[in-house]
């Protein structure tokens, strides 16, 4: 039995703790919260301060961390690795190999074990490139995202003055994608590869045309795209777009001998974000404890792990039921 501690109980905490219920060899030990822990709602898990996550060392194989890549997950991840086996689902693509650094320095100096930036993407859309970058040398790769909700350009929405709610969908454009599929050869920008769909509620008094005007030349997050502004009501905003859909497409494009095109597509397709992600996360938490047992301490990534560490299938019965 693997004995899990949850660090953060937002959406993604959530979902660890419903995935873990599907996981019959992975026990919950609780939720550690920087709250109070008589105010956080779980789904049957204990609830702890932050303060005693130390004190219960002995009863955790690894600690997934569910805090935000912005500014939790930076701090956490090395501190926490210095006494457990972590993973996160560190998602600021720039900033991985930093990260990287100074989790391995801490897993390394402490023997334990840590896998960062496990999720989708990155995470299995990381190995999908990989794969078909190493398959079809000779070709290109294409990351369409969508249709989902962007939790960050949403929160980037919220936080104009004037907004008092927000959500953002960011569509792919399948036009693209078939005629890249078909074996056309483009040069995309970012424009053509996703358009963004903005619902808005307004603040009393608030001027929505200003607020249109500021959306759509937001650096970093609209301005190099084709986006859609509409404002509705915090009834309809509740009502119709406070799902968490999203998912995306993985398309490698490429070419074997003279002229032959080849096509390699992975997707997904998923009705709850957070919940995938957190999934993807224990299954590789039932890795990293499998790493630490044969002490292969330091940090990795999803590119460093075999795929049978993260079955709790024994090697013969994969051999005999996947291959």
């Amino acid at each position: 039995m693997i004995n899990v501690a949850i660090v953060g109980y937002g959406n993604l905490g959530r979902g660890v703790e419903r995935s873990l219920k599907q996981n019959p060899d992975m026990e919950l030990v609780g939720v550690f919260t920087r709250r109070s822990p008589e105010t956080v709602a779980t789904e049957g898990a204990a609830a702890f301060h932050m303060d005693d996550l130390l004190s219960k060392k002995a009863d955790i194989d690894v600690c997934i961390l569910c805090g935000g890549s912005a500014t939790d997950l930076p701090v956490q991840t090395p501190e926490i690795t210095k006494n457990f086996n972590t993973i996160d689902s560190f998602d600021t693509h720039a900033k991985i190999p930093e990260h990287f650094a100074k989790v391995d320095q801490a897993a390394k100096a402490n023997q334990t074990v840590s896998i960062i930036s496990t999720g989708w993407d990155p995470g299995l859309f990381s190995l999908n490139r990989l794969y078909a970058q190493s398959i079809l040398p000779t070709g290109e790769t294409n990351t369409f995202w969508g249709k989902g909700v962007s939790q960050g350009h949403s929160d980037a929405l919220r936080r104009i003055a004037g907004v008092a709610d927000a959500t953002q969908y960011t569509i792919p454009n399948n036009e693209v994608i078939e005629n890249l599929k078909a074996g056309e050869k483009l040069e995309l920008t970012t424009r053509d590869k996703h358009f963004r769909e903005c619902f808005v509620v307004l603040e009393e008094g608030a001027d929505a045309e200003a607020i249109k005007e500021e959306i759509v030349t937001m650096p970093n997050y609209f301005s190099d795209y084709d986006t859609e502004v509409n404002f509705v009501s915090q009834e309809e905003l509740n009502r119709d777009h406070k799902a968490m859909p999203h998912g995306g497409t993985v398309l490698h494009t490429g070419t074997t001998g003279e002229i032959t095109n080849q096509v390699i597509e992975y997707t997904l397709q998923l009705e709850s974000n957070p919940e995938f992600t957190a999934s993807v996360l224990v299954a590789y938490a039932r890795a990293c404890v499998r790493l630490a047992k044969e002490e292969q301490f330091g940090a990795f990534t999803v590119l460093d792990i075999a795929p049978k560490y993260l079955s709790p299938l024994d090697d013969a019965t994969l051999r005999k039921e996947l291959l």
